[in-house]
């Protein structure tokens, strides 16, 4: 101590200031160091956990895409007031219970509401309608519920206890749809319209009419009403990806059959609002036996067809009045080319196959020319000046939607033949100046942060990934990212967020818009990986994220995975919130890019799980991405 006085006397008395400033700032920026770690709980907390170095990734946030000209839109539900700030520590969780409790869709099983419908005439009661507020149960598994069975094993075959429903192989028992065979339920590949198979009736289709080019000119499709959806996942080994939809139980779980077998699929219904998609998106919609009455409502149904239907797409309708000759369906059959060419399609195949099944073949049109020249203007042009491009809560049309037309007024031009349009200009992409430069950075962003971190730093099982959704998806980067593995995803695009979704579709992707601060209209256990990139910081101030994190544990597959990437004050707040529901964190570590991988333990209960610390803001901490795992083997 006396010789550091002495050397501090000698640097004095030879005017050596700026050392002796140095050596005070050092001693003081030591101290503030130490007082700080004895103050904050975060220091412990991160320690606690173990910490790995990821590889090197070459970016870290995406780039955010252009904002929208016209307003968020809103859910009926939805507030917009800042919620006071949640303390988690002593968070408590239920068991749902009640008859539909293992399955339950809180925005589709909301009895009390459905009950007090004043009409049902147009679907109503199978049209979402979400309780207020949100509800806070956790849904229980299925008793003997198991690991699914992995792709591509499970296109044919499923667990029957991960989805005990036996009326629908009592009910199709005479027409292959799905037959119970030991402990599975088996999909032969049979349907009401695929006598001689679905792959035979994938086939008839193509060579009807050559120009349809599965996997090549027709890549993104929507099945209505599509049973078990075996169209859908045959047509995957056609690279060509289906949305297969029908309503809640109109044939018992069918929906559910379609996501535990591995196939795209979600719950939805024409009835007396507008779909979950953009408008002038589908390269093709098919619909075989779906029994929708097209005419019904002034042809409303079909008239949302026609709105989400790319121009110069097709509509394929298998069903009985085109075959069949008696008077009931020959009337049916008369509506329907009424209805038709006042929409001014065009018909291009109409045939029927050696087992006595029909189609025919629609084309929407490229221009509006057609629409101009009709003798009755009805249906007339949709007023494009109070319209919006995203369908939520939106009542169906009785006008026809615009044909969409670039910059400089020309028509609309079809995206490439797939997988080319994955990576080229999509055609809807907004004309911002910047626009088409934000896109590709975009691209190259997601395809590094894939391949450098999420396929190598986070310990994700990706053979066991299968069913995959990106609750934030921007310009649909992290699917085009993972095209090439063995799995599909859902792009959801909230609704208070930039309208994309156009552009998803353009690059062979498929994706709904949502609002998060409801419940998702899918079953239970459905998906195997949930990714977030930057979605919470755009809820806080209209809703309460606990909901949103009990909304994700319900679609969560045991055994599954979330990535969530966001800000440290989002994460600080997530943390407790996931390990109250058994949910371990491993941390990954670098400069700028922490991940922490959430392990959901074996038991899910309603018990407390407190939380050790909150991590605290700090400059080498930049962002956060988590990944969560849950337990295959979890029980109640």
């Amino acid at each position: 101590m006396q010789s550091m006085a002495i050397s501090v006397q000698t640097l004095i008395k030879e005017r050596k200031y700026p050392f002796i400033f140095s050596l005070l700032a050092l001693i003081l920026l030591t101290v503030l160091l130490l007082l700080t770690k004895t103050q904050s709980p975060v220091i412990t907390s991160i320690l606690d956990l173990p910490v790995q170095s990821p590889p090197q990734s070459t970016s870290s946030s995406p780039p955010a895409p252009p904002l929208l000209q016209d307003p968020p839109i809103s859910s009926p539900n939805s507030t917009v007031s800042t919620p006071p700030p949640v303390h988690h520590d002593q968070l408590s969780w239920n068991l749902c219970d009640g008859a539909v409790a293992v399955d339950y869709i809180p925005c589709l099983d909301n009895f009390k509401a459905i009950k007090a419908l004043k009409s049902r005439r147009h679907m109503e009661r199978k049209e979402r309608h979400c309780p207020v507020p949100s509800p806070r149960c956790l849904v229980p598994l299925p008793v003997g519920y198991r690991v699914p069975v992995p792709w591509p094993k499970s296109r044919d075959m499923i667990w029957f206890d991960n989805v005990p429903h036996p009326k629908l192989v009592e009910y199709k028992k005479d027409q292959n749809w799905v037959r119970k065979s030991g402990e599975y339920l088996v999909f032969p590949g049979g349907g009401t319209q695929f006598k001689d198979g679905v792959s035979h009736y994938i086939e008839f289709i193509e060579k009807t009419l050559p120009v349809i080019e599965w996997g090549k000119h027709s890549r993104v499709i929507l099945d209505v009403g599509c049973g078990v959806a075996s169209f859908g996942g045959y047509l995957l080994d056609k690279d060509v990806i289906a949305m297969s939809f029908a309503p809640k139980d109109e044939h018992e779980a069918q929906i559910q059959f379609a996501l535990e077998r591995g196939i795209p699929a979600t719950l939805s219904v024409i009835g007396t609002q507008r779909l979950p998609f953009p408008d002038n998106v589908y390269d093709l919609i098919h619909c075989a036996r779906c029994r929708v009455r097209w005419d019904a409502d002034g042809g409303k149904p079909l008239i949302e067809l026609n709105r989400i239907l790319r121009p110069g797409g097709y509509f394929i309708w298998s069903a009985t009045p085109i075959y069949l000759n008696d008077e009931i369906h020959q009337a049916v059959w008369n509506s329907m080319v009424a209805l038709t060419e006042s929409i001014c399609w065009k018909v291009v195949a109409k045939t029927v196959d050696s087992s006595g099944i029909g189609l025919v073949i629609y084309k929407k049109p490229v221009s509006s020319s057609c629409y101009e020249k009709r003798e009755d203007n009805n249906p007339p042009l949709c007023d494009q000046n109070n319209r919006q491009n995203m369908s939520w809560y939106t009542t169906l049309d009785s006008c026809l939607a615009p044909l969409p037309v670039d910059s400089m007024g020309n028509s609309y031009s079809w995206p490439e033949q797939w997988p080319k349009r994955l990576t080229s200009k999509p055609p809807r992409l907004f004309s911002e100046q910047d626009a088409e430069e934000i896109f590709y950075e975009d691209t190259k962003h997601w395809s590094a942060l894939v391949s450098d971190v999420y396929l190598e730093g986070p310990a994700i099982d990706w053979s066991s990934v299968r069913n995959v959704m990106d609750m934030n998806a921007g310009y649909g980067g992290f699917a085009a990212a993972l095209i090439d593995m063995r799995l599909w995803v859902m792009n959801v695009i909230p609704v208070n967020g930039p309208d994309t979704l156009s552009v998803i579709f353009d690059r062979g992707l498929i994706g709904v818009y949502h609002d998060w601060c409801e419940s998702f209209s899918t079953y239970p256990r459905t998906f195997d990986l949930l990714h977030s990139s930057f979605l919470f910081k755009y809820l806080t101030g209209r809703c309460d994220i606990i909901e949103v994190a009990v909304e994700m544990d319900r679609m969560l597959r045991p055994g599954g995975f979330v990535l969530v990437q966001d800000t440290v004050e989002m994460i600080n707040n997530l943390t407790p919130i996931f390990r109250s529901l058994h949910w371990s964190i491993d941390l990954y570590q670098e400069e700028f890019l922490v991940e922490l991988t959430v392990v959901l333990s074996l038991m899910k209960r309603p018990s407390v799980a407190e939380a050790d610390g909150e991590l605290q803001p700090n400059s080498s901490l930049e962002l956060e991405l988590w990944s969560v795992v849950a337990d295959p083997e979890r029980t109640l």
